[in-house]
């Protein structure tokens, strides 16, 4: 199974209904996951361009994408951006596969 970010950006609207009543989100977005096919693995807060992100581990991108859908369902969402998390053995596997290979650029 492959790793995820999916980050988020929260609605005002959110933020409002956050300051007012606030809550811990994990459990709510664990439950999630885990209905959908996937392990959660984190729920972090951000500052910047997104307010937040969760690593979820998920056999395929449909499955992720089920997820990242579901949570867009209530409304309380403005922005999402999905990025594959890759182990350093995979990229150390890549490397070794790569170094065995050659390849002609553009000519100049």
């Amino acid at each position: 199974m492959a790793l995820y970010m999916a980050q988020f950006a929260y609605t005002p609207e959110a933020w409002t209904a956050l300051t007012k009543h606030p809550e811990k989100r994990t459990t709510a977005v664990q439950t999630l996951a885990q209905k959908v096919g996937c392990r959660f693995e984190a729920l972090y807060y951000s500052l910047g361009e997104y307010d937040g992100f969760v690593i979820l581990e998920a056999p395929d991108e449909t499955t992720v994408t089920a997820f990242v859908l579901a949570a867009l369902g209530p409304g309380h969402i403005k922005a999402t951006k999905t990025t594959v998390l890759m182990r350093a053995e995979t990229v150390i596997e890549a490397m070794k596969k790569a170094g065995a290979l050659s390849y002609q650029g553009p000519r100049k």
